[in-house]
Protein backbone atom coordinates (compact mmCIF):
# COMPACT_ATOMS: atom_id res chain seq x y z
CA UNK A 1 0.00 0.00 0.00
CA UNK A 2 1.10 3.56 -0.97
CA UNK A 3 2.37 5.52 2.82
CA UNK A 4 1.65 8.29 0.77
CA UNK A 5 -2.19 7.96 0.70
CA UNK A 6 -4.39 10.06 2.19
CA UNK A 7 -7.31 7.82 2.34
CA UNK A 8 -8.84 5.25 4.58
CA UNK A 9 -11.39 2.83 4.39
CA UNK A 10 -13.65 2.46 7.12
CA UNK A 11 -15.65 -0.75 7.53
CA UNK A 12 -18.10 -2.16 9.79
CA UNK A 13 -20.01 1.08 9.97
CA UNK A 14 -23.25 0.71 11.86
CA UNK A 15 -26.44 1.49 9.57
CA UNK A 16 -27.68 4.01 12.21
CA UNK A 17 -23.96 6.40 12.23
CA UNK A 18 -24.33 9.49 10.02
CA UNK A 19 -21.83 11.31 7.95
CA UNK A 20 -21.52 14.45 10.38
CA UNK A 21 -20.91 11.49 13.34
CA UNK A 22 -18.34 9.92 10.98
CA UNK A 23 -16.47 13.47 10.31
CA UNK A 24 -16.45 14.85 13.93
CA UNK A 25 -14.96 11.36 15.06
CA UNK A 26 -11.82 11.61 12.18
CA UNK A 27 -12.00 15.01 12.15
CA UNK A 28 -10.01 14.91 15.67
CA UNK A 29 -7.63 13.00 13.73
CA UNK A 30 -6.35 15.49 11.14
CA UNK A 31 -7.92 18.16 8.86
CA UNK A 32 -10.43 16.18 6.16
CA UNK A 33 -10.33 17.11 2.28
CA UNK A 34 -13.93 15.07 1.80
CA UNK A 35 -15.75 11.96 3.55
CA UNK A 36 -18.13 9.64 1.74
CA UNK A 37 -20.71 7.26 3.50
CA UNK A 38 -22.37 4.65 1.70
CA UNK A 39 -25.14 3.83 1.50
CA UNK A 40 -25.62 7.82 2.38
CA UNK A 41 -27.91 9.10 4.81
CA UNK A 42 -30.55 9.52 2.35
CA UNK A 43 -30.53 6.33 1.28
CA UNK A 44 -34.64 4.74 0.69
CA UNK A 45 -32.95 1.08 1.13
CA UNK A 46 -32.82 -0.58 4.29
CA UNK A 47 -29.40 -0.79 5.56
CA UNK A 48 -27.33 -3.38 7.59
CA UNK A 49 -23.98 -2.00 7.34
CA UNK A 50 -22.14 1.41 5.93
CA UNK A 51 -18.56 2.00 4.50
CA UNK A 52 -16.83 5.37 4.81
CA UNK A 53 -14.05 6.63 3.17
CA UNK A 54 -12.24 9.70 4.22
CA UNK A 55 -9.63 11.25 2.62
CA UNK A 56 -7.04 13.80 4.79
CA UNK A 57 -5.55 16.84 3.69
CA UNK A 58 -2.16 15.00 5.25
CA UNK A 59 -0.77 11.74 4.52
CA UNK A 60 0.05 11.24 8.51
CA UNK A 61 -3.29 11.42 9.63
CA UNK A 62 -3.90 7.72 7.73
CA UNK A 63 -1.53 6.46 9.87
CA UNK A 64 -2.91 7.83 12.60
CA UNK A 65 -6.60 7.26 12.31
CA UNK A 66 -5.21 3.17 11.92
CA UNK A 67 -5.48 3.30 16.20
CA UNK A 68 -8.93 3.59 15.99
CA UNK A 69 -9.20 -0.13 14.33
CA UNK A 70 -11.44 -1.85 16.49
CA UNK A 71 -13.24 1.04 18.36
CA UNK A 72 -16.53 0.61 19.43
CA UNK A 73 -18.27 3.54 17.80
CA UNK A 74 -21.88 3.46 18.29
CA UNK A 75 -22.51 -0.07 18.34
CA UNK A 76 -20.15 -1.95 15.85
CA UNK A 77 -16.12 -2.44 16.37
CA UNK A 78 -14.63 -0.39 13.22
CA UNK A 79 -12.13 -1.57 10.70
CA UNK A 80 -9.75 1.19 8.96
CA UNK A 81 -7.16 0.63 6.65
CA UNK A 82 -5.46 2.92 4.35
CA UNK A 83 -6.97 3.11 0.54
CA UNK A 84 -5.38 3.82 -2.91
CA UNK A 85 -6.73 6.95 -3.82
CA UNK A 86 -6.88 6.04 -7.68
CA UNK A 87 -9.28 3.24 -6.32
CA UNK A 88 -11.02 5.98 -4.14
CA UNK A 89 -11.91 7.87 -7.15
CA UNK A 90 -13.43 5.02 -8.96
CA UNK A 91 -15.18 3.01 -6.35
CA UNK A 92 -17.13 6.11 -5.52
CA UNK A 93 -18.11 7.09 -9.08
CA UNK A 94 -19.37 3.37 -9.31
CA UNK A 95 -21.10 3.59 -6.12
CA UNK A 96 -22.79 6.48 -6.62
CA UNK A 97 -24.26 5.64 -9.95
CA UNK A 98 -25.24 2.18 -8.95
CA UNK A 99 -27.24 3.99 -5.92
CA UNK A 100 -28.99 6.06 -8.55
CA UNK A 101 -29.67 3.84 -10.38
Amino acid sequence: MNSNTHVIQVTNVSPSTTSEQMRTLFGYLGNIEELKLFPPDDSPLPVTSRVCFVKFLESESVGVSQHLTNTVFVDRALIVVPFAEGGYLILCLTLKIHHNV
